[in-house]
């Protein structure tokens, strides 16, 4: 455990991301409670403690941060000093400059004192293609975004680089589309197989729902009349079936939903209609075909690892050879625009193991790749179970970011987005790759959030982006038999969220 004491509470968020990015095995607490940290510390010593010292300057003097990094346990820190102290000057009416020299500093101090640096510097709570995307449609040279990267956020050339050949890739894509008089269009199906460890959505294992799915399906499709209406007069860029795993749904099910939506909305400036398929053990002949009647064009079909044991120790309750199935009767169904999920850091999986999963994935030569690298949220079963695991060892590591980049542009896929997710141990990031023109617009659209994305079924959240980049959101109930019970009240939000349209 590591502790963090503050003299008054200010950029908790901030510290705990930096120093966990850092620490990522370690429990790190922030506080202003001097005595919660000192009760805390009496419970169980840290590894280390630091004091983060607000000073308010007086009689025209600077306003400053001071830090001080006690070792409580120096004999486990070999060459470290028993007390670090730093400090920087500030001005806190300029909140955004007084997060950016607190983070510099911290950074620095932790950074001497590990010998570690960070491939993305202090950018822990940001996306970082946001940056170099704003920065070039300013008219900014590379040479000026690297220089600001370095110099703000003590980020590496290395991945500077990669955010802005992201966001140029990505400012490409988007000058294809009208997406700012348009919208997206995201439908969640909250079921699936089975519930994985690490999983956090709003999804639910089909076999205790069976008997509601239909009854789910009736509030969808009030929820899809209502909208349907409600933007009629938008033009619709992009749909997004996810979930869950839309493909737990029977092949009726998919159909009678897939034939609500194309009679309810108008596709005539659809540029992307995808699917999550997701989990290979839903994945059938009959649903794929459905699927294709209805003009879905893209689809994802996710091994996650193809490593089996850690399949089963995860909860993901099919073969690496199903996956490979699927892939394949997708491939003779006539889909040619197929992605693959992959998780880096599970559990017992070394960089063997990833370049293992890696050669699999080329041998079928997906239109697109997501590696993702693991991130535990408190809904999860990794953390709220977290005993089943503990004898299980979870590791990522650059080597293996750098790795799956590596065999991604040797299958001819590059980076075209990019982001960063709490809970992400380590710093890692997530990074989609594709072909030319197979890459994933709504994926683009949604995390660069340049277009209003209306999300309909439980526990999805639209997006409502203005004209001046503001930025409000509405959020679905989770619990799928409150959803069907509370419909007319999910409705009566998205009213209320676009009412002046």
């Amino acid at each position: 455990m590591i502790t963090v004491c503050l003299n008054k509470a200010e950029f908790e968020y901030d510290i705990h991301s930096l120093v966990k990015a850092f620490y990522a095995g370690q429990e790190v607490k922030v506080s202003a409670d001097l005595q919660k940290i000192h009760n805390l510390e009496q419970q169980s010593p840290p590894l280390f403690r630091i004091e983060v010292f607000y000073q308010t300057g007086e009689n025209g003097k600077t306003d400053k941060i001071q830090f001080t990094l006690n070792c409580l346990e120096k004999e486990t820190q070999e060459n470290a000093e028993a007390v670090i102290e730093r400090e920087t000057e500030t001005d806190f009416a300029d909140r955004k400059e007084t997060k950016n020299r607190l983070k510099r500093c911290l950074y620095k101090m932790l950074s001497d004192y590990t010998g570690k640096t960070l491939p993305w510097g202090t950018l822990t709570g940001i996306r970082p293609v946001k940056i170099s995307m704003s920065m070039l449609e300013e008219g900014r040279k590379k040479e000026e975004i690297r220089a600001y990267m370095a110099d703000t956020y003590l980020a590496s050339e290395q991945k500077t680089d990669l955010s802005i050949e992201i966001a140029e890739r990505e400012m490409e894509l988007l000058g294809q589309l009208d997406y700012k008089d348009g919208f997206s269009l995201y439908v969640g199906i909250p079921f699936c197989p089975s519930i994985c460890s690490y999983c956090s959505f709003s999804s639910s294992p089909i076999g205790i729902w069976e008997d509601k799915v239909e009854h789910y399906l009736d509030a969808l499709e009030r929820e899809i009349d209502f909208t349907a209406k409600m933007c009629a007069e938008r033009k619709l860029n992009s749909i997004y079936v996810g979930g869950g795993t839309p493909t737990t749904l029977m092949p009726m099910q998919l159909e009678r939903l897939l034939r609500k939506i194309k009679q309810s909305f108008d596709f005539s400036h659809l540029a992307e209609y995808t699917v999550e398929a997701g989990r290979p053990d839903s994945i059938t002949r009959d649903k794929l075909k459905v699927l294709k009647k209805h003009g879905v064009g893209r689809i994802s079909i996710n091994p996650q690892t193809m490593k089996q044991k850690t399949l089963d120790i995860i909860g993901r309750r099919h073969t690496a050879k199903q996956a490979v199935d699927a892939f394949w009767l997708a491939r003779e169904l006539g889909f040619d625009n197929i992605n693959m999920d992959l998780i880096l850091g599970l559990p017992e999986e070394e960089i063997k193991d990833v370049e293992n999963t890696m050669q699999n994935i080329k041998a079928l030569s997906p239109d697109s790749l997501t590696v993702h690298s693991l991130a535990i949220k408190r809904a999860a079963r990794f953390k709220m179970f977290s005993e089943e695991y503990e004898d299980f060892t979870m590791t990522n590591s650059w080597e293996m970011v750098d790795l799956t980049a590596e065999y991604a542009r040797k299958m001819g896929l590059f980076p075209y987005y990019l982001y960063r997710q709490k809970n992400m141990a380590g710093n890692f990031e997530n990074v989609g790759y594709a072909r030319p023109g197979k890459e994933g617009i709504y994926n683009v659209l949604m995390m660069e959030e340049k277009q209003t994305i209306v999300a309909l079924g439980a526990g999805s959240i639209s997006k409502r982006v203005y004209q001046d980049g503001r930025i409000e959101r509405s959020e679905n109930v989770k619990d799928v038999s409150l959803y069907i019970e509370k419909i007319d009240e999910m409705a009566e939000r998205k009213r209320r969220l676009f009412a002046d349209e």
